[in-house]
């Protein structure tokens, strides 16, 4: 009697294999890109960038230890957020802003920042003020212990968390634009001393919120805004040489 033949069971097909190191070297270089990324941007912040200064590609990968290719791609997403200046055939610079443009930036956020609170007034939540007030908490560690980069940017962060609470994406969008550019005008003109009273404003500005006075509370957050229009005019001009591999000597692996 014939034996009945059982097929044997087709193959499978073996998964692709990634090509072993390919991951890595990927992972590798987004590493790099975010730490020459962080590495500029604290820079900014740093005040020690003086407006107009140039931004060479090779005495940056120099003093990053990475390649022009890297410097080159977060060069370029610095200048998407407005944060560098690109010219073309001439490379990145350090934004140089006129009087005018600073004066502009500053009327538009007061405009935008006073639909916020009104918008925000009497309605914030306890969870929404703990939050504000642990966040202000954070800006006052930040300025005592001359973290300069840190406190700018979560002073910042302090408008978009209200930005964030009136409930707006938009609205987010273009105030995170706006405290961007403010942002470098206090790192670029402002002095550190001047700039740690922030987080006692800000707490005044947490409490006109809660009532009982909507005017009140306009009041203080303009006069805010208002003293950080003066100061960061008020220190524009300033000149200072800087060597960029002195700067970035503790960024470069």
């Amino acid at each position: 009697m014939p034996t009945t033949a059982h097929a044997s069971p087709a193959p499978t097909s073996a998964k692709p294999r990634r090509a072993k190191g390919a991951a890595t070297t990927q992972d590798a270089d987004v590493d790099v890109d975010e730490r020459v990324y962080e590495a500029v941007s604290k820079a900014l912040l740093s005040g020690k960038l003086r407006p107009g200064t140039p931004l060479r590609e090779r005495t940056l990968a120099e003093a990053l230890g990475c390649t022009r290719g890297a410097i080159r791609k977060v060069l370029a997403r610095l200048g998407a957020e407005k944060r560098l200046v690109l010219e073309y055939n001439r490379g990145a610079f350090v934004p140089n802003p006129s009087v005018e443009d600073m004066r502009n930036t500053y009327r538009a956020r007061r405009i935008v920042e006073a639909g916020l609170v009104t918008t925000l007034f009497g309605r914030l939540t306890r969870e929404q003020v703990a939050q504000l007030r642990k966040h202000v908490q954070a800006e006052q560690k930040a300025f005592k212990e001359g973290r300069r980069e840190d406190a700018f940017r979560l002073a910042g962060e302090f408008h978009l968390l209200l930005a964030q609470m009136a409930g707006s994406e938009e609205l987010q969008s273009y105030i995170q634009r706006l405290v961007s550019n403010t942002e470098l005008y206090k790192a670029l003109f402002d002095s550190v001393e001047a700039a740690s009273c922030a987080p006692k404003e800000h707490e005044e500005i947490i409490e006109a919120l809660m009532g009982p006075s909507l005017t009140r509370a306009l009041d203080i957050a303009m006069e805010h805004l208002d003293e950080l229009e003066q100061r960061v005019i008020a220190g524009a001009g300033t000149e200072q040489e800087v060597d960029l591999a002195d700067l970035f000597a503790g960024a470069r692996r």
